[in-house]
């Protein structure tokens, strides 16, 4: 706070052009989400003043956002807007449960691929969303955004006509071309005002945005139906992790574009928590860290969280002083602005980087783009995050080796140069390196398997990094297939971590009592010359 109070023209600055980029984006959100621009405009005002009291990030910017309005059409046709609402405040409390379980700090282990395609599959649910207001005609019924906007389409060239199109792509091409020339001028706010101006002058037909209250409503519970807590319980699971998801993304986006900044996960799902329990109270949608909005603010020279409460408390003075100017707005202006905005979260040069980057990283990255799309955003990070865990266990072990390691006569207690060649026929030694667990387990199996013309096997195991139950039990089947062929086999080098999962699975008890278990490889080399010795199978020779 102390920050906020030293140089305030920089934050005052800053977040008032936050709140011009913002503005057309909270009201085409809360289009989107079904429940109006009124509530796009509440979600801005509230959960942004909320989160930046009391999040964890001093130049996080927080609102209703794209992928949060994914999530919440489905639920707005199923349950309704007190639905919601409802399940607005079950998010909050779940995100607040989370920040005092001290969970935030596992949202970045997150793989990149994943976050890369759930940003590309978003942009084009957003952009399909747009397709109904862009063209002019009434959103046709459906679940699906695919179908939705194809239906739209279809009815469109069964009757064109009308300013809507036009609107869209001039605003549009205003913003595309607007940012690549003067990157810091909110053409998405000019784009707007130019559009509404136009048709207010022109007389042209367009659907508006429509009568807005002026302020916001009183606080109310009155939404909350304790009978409905149930089955909307699900919907809040999947509202709760993306808003942390993308809030912490978006938090660490700003860590990235500043110098000195960084932000307290955990604060941070706490603040959103808050943002998320209130903004409901004043009919507002669920809310999360927007990451456009964010970099805005870090661009225009923010350092405090003054900008983000700025951003807020500007959004409020429109709410209350300009409803109705606000409801002239076209909508096909706003569906330009989302239609751009979905353009440009789109980072190209990412995507085909990652693209070519491994053949497992395409992988993710496309399949959590396409589930993105043809299911929910919460399952696609979920399948996402399980192929990604499933190619990275691959990957890992694939780095299990288990290599046959030449008996050399320089080790302690080892044979003399003439007995090498001898003693080598009769005993192999097998470093294992890498983890041993399920994984890789059954590959080591084969290969010890393999294991031929020996009358003694040395594991070493000395490199193991990694031993779990089903590694246990894999190696106690290896050793019992070795020893119902008649080989001897000797273990060295367990670490103290390993003995317990191989104690407690049996897996060297028997080894252990037979004294076949050394600390060392010399030791276990010195053992098997005389175990051969013993036997008969080497000839008496010096110890």
């Amino acid at each position: 706070m102390a920050a906020m109070a030293r140089r305030p023209g920089r934050d005052l600055l800053a977040g008032l052009t936050v709140a011009i980029v913002a503005l057309p984006l909270a009201l085409g959100f809360g289009i989107s989400s079904g429940l109006g621009a009124a509530a796009g405009l509440a979600t801005a005002v509230i959960a942004g003043t909320v989160a930046a009291f009391f999040g964890g990030s001093g130049l996080q910017v927080s609102g209703p956002t794209g992928a949060m309005t994914v999530v919440l059409v489905p639920i707005v046709h199923e349950h309704g807007a007190s639905g919601v609402l409802t399940v607005g405040v079950m998010a909050g409390l779940l995100l607040i449960a989370l920040a005092l379980a001290r969970a935030g700090r596992y949202m970045a282990l997150v793989p990149a691929p994943v976050v890369e395609g759930f940003t590309l599959g978003i942009a084009c649910v957003i952009g399909l969303q747009q397709i109904p207001a862009a063209l002019g005609v009434p959103t046709p019924e459906g679940e699906k955004v695919t179908v939705v906007a194809w239906r739209a389409v279809l009815d469109f060239a069964a009757d064109p006509g009308g300013w809507a199109p036009a609107i869209a792509a001039g605003v549009v091409a205003t913003m595309l071309v607007g940012a690549r020339w003067r990157p810091t001028v909110p053409f998405s706010l000019l784009a707007v005002a130019g559009a509404t101006v136009v048709v207010e002058l022109t007389g042209i037909e367009a659907s508006r945005i429509g009568e807005l209250p002026a302020g916001l409503p009183a606080p109310s519970l009155s939404f909350l139906d304790p009978a409905a807590l149930g089955s909307l319980l699900a919907p809040a699971v999947a509202v709760a992790a993306l808003a942390g998801l993308e809030s912490l993304l978006s938090a660490a986006v700003a860590d990235g574009m500043s110098v000195n900044h960084r932000h307290d996960p955990d604060r941070e799902l706490f603040g959103q928590g808050l943002a998320n329990v209130f903004a409901p109270m004043f009919g507002g949608v669920p809310a999360t860290g927007a990451i456009a909005r964010t970099a805005v603010n870090v661009r225009s020279g923010a350092r405090s969280r003054l900008a983000a409460l700025a951003h807020a408390v500007i959004l409020g003075l429109i709410v209350f002083t300009a409803a109705g100017l606000v409801a002239r707005i076209p909508l096909a202006a706003l569906a330009g602005v989302l239609l751009a905005t979905a353009i440009r979260m789109v980072e190209v040069g990412s995507v085909v980087a990652m693209l070519r980057s491994t053949r497992g990283d395409a992988v993710v990255l496309a399949l959590t783009a396409v589930a993105t799309l043809a299911l929910d955003l919460v399952q696609a990070v979920i399948l996402g995050l399980i192929v990604a865990g499933a190619l990275a266990l691959r990957a890992v072990a694939r780095d299990v080796r288990l290599e046959a390691m030449p008996l050399r006569p320089d080790l302690p207690g080892d044979h003399t140069d003439e007995e090498h060649a001898l003693l080598a026929e009769h005993i192999v030694a097998y470093r294992l390196d890498g983890p041993l667990f399920f994984a890789a387990a059954h590959r080591f199996l084969l290969q010890l398997s393999e294991v031929a013309d020996v009358s003694v096997v040395i594991l070493r195991m000395s490199r193991v990094t990694t031993v779990d139950a089903s590694g246990a039990l894999v190696l106690a089947d290896a050793i019992g297939r070795l020893r119902r062929r008649g080989i001897t086999v000797y273990v060295s080098g367990i670490r103290d971590g390993h003995h317990q999962p191989l104690n407690a699975l049996g897996v060297i008890a028997d080894l252990d009592e037979a004294g076949h278990v050394f600390a060392t490889t010399p030791q276990a080399i010195a053992a098997a010359r005389d175990h051969l010795h013993r036997t008969g199978v080497l000839a008496a020779g010096p110890a």
